[in-house]
């Protein structure tokens, strides 16, 4: 990873000294989302909502031909009024994901605030309008850990570099820094405390198209410097995938597993070892405009105490998607048992109905 780093480094001091910008494009696009949900089990009701995200990006062009893009997303949403946490929300828009990327014939080089995410756990997904876990429903599912959780800095291979369709991207957190764009402050990880997993981290993405109609890929995040005192296991992720086309159907599977930072220290009260998911989907393609998918996510959360029976979460889904130019009218029925990894909390049933317009 310093090696990469050190690459990077001395790419952009390269382009600093020989190339200058033209004036770049702005544009701005994004979604507006209309749902209805309704979930029944565990006392569960239905809601109506209304989503919106806006995506300001710009591009130019070196005078050596090298390119830039920078984008920053805006994502309103309800937060706590200040004055009262229990009843009143007010709206807020978070500058929440940003990225300013350089493209040169030896790759991509960029720098990302809460965004580039390199995890293929859910990169076999073929549901039409989202995974059943995914859908702003009570399941609880626990995921990988992702590197746009913090500010990175990524280097991605060059588009053709490899054969066989391989591409390679690297991603360095240097402080689990969590902080908005403009802040160059740093947190402050103290060792030993609920929740610590290292001082930085680091994830790798690997992808191929071998032959036509199949992708397969794998990812890895691991924490470094997790601290000299004793450990019984390292906090760490990993994943893989495959999808294939033939006609109108896409097929996909992936594997994935998470294990827990397991401590000596007092005040972790670490249950969970590790949590294992494989995920199924499959997709019809009706027509140009029709699309219709199944999907089953299992998710396992294993213990550490052997007295402790391991708990499967499963979640399946089956949507229906129709798309009339910049809008799209999807319908969702998903079902969650065990949800949370409990096996005495009322299984779940979600429906919901979701029209997206783009622009």
């Amino acid at each position: 990873m310093k090696n990469i780093i050190k690459t990077a480094i001395v790419m952009l001091t390269s382009i600093s000294l020989f190339g200058s910008a033209n004036a770049g494009e702005l544009a701005v696009s994004g979604t507006a989302k209309a749902t209805y949900n309704v979930e029944s089990g565990g006392n569960k009701g239905k809601g109506l909502g209304i989503t919106n995200e806006l995506n300001f990006t710009a591009s130019g062009e070196l005078d050596n031909g090298y390119t830039w893009s920078y984008s920053m997303e805006l994502d309103p949403g309800a937060t706590a009024g200040a004055s009262d946490t229990t009843a009143t929300d007010t709206q807020s828009a978070q500058n929440d994901d940003t990225k300013l990327t350089l493209t040169t014939p030896y790759g991509t080089v960029g720098m990302f605030v809460s965004e580039g995410g390199l995890d293929v756990e859910d990169a076999a997904s073929q549901s039409v309008y989202s995974r059943p876990t995914d859908m702003g429903g009570s399941d609880a599912t626990v995921d990988n850990f992702t590197i746009d959780a913090y500010n990175n800095l990524q280097y991605h291979t060059a588009a053709d570099m490899l054969p066989y369709g391989i591409t390679i991207k690297a991603a360095y957190a240097p402080d689990l820094d969590t902080y908005g764009s403009g802040n160059n402050a740093g947190v402050t990880q103290g060792e030993g405390a609920i929740g610590y997993a290292g001082r930085s981290a680091t994830e790798f993405q690997v992808k191929a198209e071998p032959i036509d109609g199949l992708k397969i890929g794998a990812s890895y995040f691991d924490f470094d410097m997790q601290g000299e005192s004793k450990r019984d296991q390292d906090a760490e992720s990993g994943a893989a995938f495959a999808t294939y086309a033939y006609g109108n159907i896409t097929v996909g599977l992936s594997v994935a597993a998470k294990a827990l930072l397991v401590s000596d220290f007092v005040g972790n009260s670490e249950t969970v070892e590790y949590y294992e998911q494989d995920n199924m989907s499959i997709a019809y393609a009706i027509n140009d405009d029709l699309s219709v998918s199944y999907e089953v996510e299992k998710s396992e959360a294993n213990y550490l105490a052997d007295t402790t029976a391991n708990v499967e979460q499963k979640s399946t889904g089956i949507q229906l998607a129709y798309n009339m130019g910049g809008m799209t009218v999807a319908l969702a029925r998903n079902s969650h048992d065990n949800p949370g990894y409990s096996t005495t909390a009322a299984d779940l049933d979600q429906t919901l109905l979701a029209v997206t317009m783009a622009f």
